[in-house]
């Protein structure tokens, strides 16, 4: 007995497959990706917003420091705090912490909008990222693993 095709809203068909012991293959469109060290699998759907339940592809503590870091950078710039010893305090953080969060804002700009987009190499962590870095763009693709963007 034949099974119908499945047609989905983007024009792609999800084609049941009967296999010879009668059990049907249903074949899915997904990848994996790892996040906070755990692997997901990403579905058309959850990349289209269309499944409310899925867990979101932005990692929001490192999109959180991307942010920090610009605020305090644009804080010592404008003189409103002399030195990143004074921000630390006023913050409440310890000085190599805020340094190191600081060291984000040096980011190639592509590197950051793969972040902010979810699209950011797997595996990748705050804790990997704030570790350090290469300074130059170039190297950075290179270091993340990211030369073909």
């Amino acid at each position: 007995m034949p099974v119908p095709a499945i047609s989905r809203s983007d024009k792609k068909v999800i084609s049941p497959e009967v296999l010879p012991d009668g059990k049907i293959m249903l074949r899915v469109p997904a990848f994996f990706k790892y996040k906070n060290g755990r692997k997901m699998i990403i579905t058309p759907e959850t990349l289209d917003g269309k499944n409310p339940d899925s867990p979101s592809m932005v990692q929001s503590p490192i999109v959180r420091a991307i942010k920090n870091a610009h605020e305090w950078r644009a804080k010592l710039e404008s003189g409103e705090i002399a030195s990143i010893a004074e921000l630390a305090r006023t913050l409440g953080y310890q000085h190599p912490y805020v340094t190191r969060i600081l060291s984000l804002t040096t980011l190639a700009p592509d590197i950051v909008e793969a972040i902010l987009n979810g699209n950011e190499p797997n595996g990748l962590s705050l804790e990997k990222l704030v570790s350090g870095f290469p300074d130059d763009w170039i190297e950075q693709r290179k270091f993340f693993k990211m030369e073909s963007r």
